[in-house]
């Protein structure tokens, strides 16, 4: 008799490199219709009635205290745990959270000074926290199969003992991550990092901001305190019984991967902006500072004002995923992939006092169109501005690239089951595709066949061109993610520095991550 072989086995043979990929000839992935879809992914449906629109307030994530400090470092603490949110009116949702919330708590640090924090998991399954946008060493970089396992447990045997097989870091029910943050103030998010498990984990709530500021930024006016607000923007589906729908292979989170209908990526249809479903916030009519971050799956968002304000222009972009722009840049709408950043400002003073502007996805309809509603008040002093220059970075001269690599994004076989592959490999732990040397420069072209929006740990990068052209309007600024979209050729220039180690690059629609589109380089 032959002994039945797990879809998980098959799938850990293709990410070791066993020769069970069919890259060639591949169909396409059942549920990815690109053509007229903005974003590489399926709805999924929710069991439970929604709400009406705009009937509860944001909520703003709570800022994490230290729990002690010294002369150089803060010292934080955070606990991963099963919890329960009123996502819908009368109904307790069972979420994972940090701190028990979702999102999680925001860590505000200053640029150079040390923060250390350590995380506990008394979650049912093993976890790994990255910092996305972090300049991190490569031992808290959160590298998918160093893994904190749950509290009491000694081993991840229970979870398929991939980790254990391919020598990744063990944690038992603790870990500690130390962040430099050697680099300009930006907008950061911290988030679940397991390898072939990322999607779920998310989806499930373990996200939340991390803020950097610096001098530089302190000293431009721009607006704060109650006018300055993070805004992490996610689609979810949720079940009859309110939870959260996520249409995993196997629950329990021992097998990877997600049912083949949505191997594309997966999309709800209630968009929560902080954990809330389509809510309001009351605003006076002064400046507002809006941390846009895309945390969704897979969904794309084209986002504007209805009504825009007098003489459009009202999204005024100061920063991207690497801190500020050199000058401010007006938009009419914004086109955000998941992972990106974009920090904007919006004078609601450009209103009548009593108005509603209401933030829109233009790549939505019904439902998946509405975000978040602001309902302006009357006005007040307002002694913010938005300076005409707000920072001088460094600039990379196309002359000094030592090295130019080519990295090709497309569907494929990943043992049995549909995957995604990066120069026709799923992803291996123990093979590098790139080691790039440190203190240099290199430029790196990007292909794909669907939406993929790749990510560069370590490092920032800027956008040369698109198709041989020059960026789009969304390209702006240093980059740690850029919205690689169908059948596009993108090419960037980055400078390697800071630490020596093994780092990853890797799609960000989190279904494409989880089944393998994944990458190591080394800097050397």
């Amino acid at each position: 008799m032959t002994a039945k072989i797990s879809r998980r086995a098959l799938f850990n043979a293709g990410l070791a490199g066993a020769g069970a990929i069919a890259a060639a000839g591949v169909g396409v992935p059942l549920g990815i219709n690109w053509r007229g879809n903005p974003s590489a992914g399926v709805l999924l449906m929710s069991d439970h009635p929604l709400p009406r629109a705009y009937q509860r307030p944001l909520v703003t994530p709570p800022v994490l205290r230290p729990v002690r400090a010294d002369g150089a470092t803060d010292y934080y603490e955070v606990t991963q745990q099963v919890a329960q949110a009123e996502m819908l009116p009368g109904v307790r949702t069972p979420i994972w959270g940090y701190n028990g919330i979702f999102p999680g708590p925001t860590v505000i640090s200053h640029s150079g000074r040390r923060t250390v924090v350590r995380h506990r998991n008394e979650l049912p399954v093993p976890t790994v926290v990255h910092l996305h946008g972090g300049r991190t060493p490569p031992e808290f970089d959160g590298y998918p199969i160093d893994l904190v396992l749950p509290a009491g447990a000694r081993d991840d045997s229970a979870w398929g003992g991939l980790a254990s097989q391919m020598h990744g870091e063990i944690n038992q029910g603790e870990r500690t991550y130390e962040y430099p943050l050697d680099q300009r103030a930006a907008t950061l998010w911290y988030h679940d990092h397991r390898m072939g498990f990322t999607g779920a984990s998310v989806w499930r709530g373990l996200a939340g901001f991390h803020i950097v500021h610096d001098d530089e930024e302190a000293a431009l006016g721009l607006p704060s305190g109650d006018h300055e607000l993070p805004l992490m923007i996610a689609d979810r589906a949720f079940a009859a019984d309110g939870s959260m729908r996520y249409p995993a292979l196997d629950p329990s989170m021992v097998e990877p991967g997600v049912q083949d209908r949505w191997v594309s990526g997966v999309m709800g249809d209630a968009i929560l902006v902080n954990g809330v479903i389509w809510p309001y916030r009351e605003v006076p009519a002064v400046r507002h500072r809006l941390r846009l971050l895309n945390a969704s799956n897979s969904r794309r968002y084209r986002l504007a004002l209805d009504p825009p304000p007098p003489g459009g222009g009202g999204l005024v972009q100061i920063g991207s995923d690497g801190g500020l722009l050199d000058r401010p840049i007006r938009h009419d709408a914004i086109e955000i992939a998941p992972a990106e950043r974009f920090d904007v400002v919006v004078d609601f003073g450009r209103y009548r006092p009593g108005q509603t502007v209401d933030v829109v996805n233009e790549l939505g309809s019904g439902g998946t169109r509405q975000v978040l509603r602001f309902r302006v008040g009357g006005r007040v002093a307002d002694d913010s501005r938005i300076p005409a220059v707000l920072s001088s970075s460094e600039t990379l001269a196309p002359g000094s690239v030592v090295a130019h690599r080519e990295f090709r994004f497309r569907t494929g076989k990943v043992g049995d089951m549909t995957g995604w592959l990066t120069n026709g490999k799923p992803f291996d732990p123990h093979r590098f595709d790139a080691m790039p040397k440190l203190d240099t420069t290199e430029t790196w072209t990007l292909q794909s066949d669907f939406h993929h929006p790749i990510h560069l740990h370590l490092v920032h990068f800027k956008v040369l061109a698109r198709d041989g052209k020059a960026p789009t309007e969304f390209d702006a600024g240093w980059k740690d993610t850029v919205d690689l979209r169908p059948n596009e050729e993108v090419q960037l220039i980055t400078r390697f520095s800071g630490y020596r180690g093994r780092y990853v690059l890797h799609c960000h629609n989190l279904e494409h991550e989880d089944m393998a589109m994944m990458s190591n380089f080394l800097t050397i």
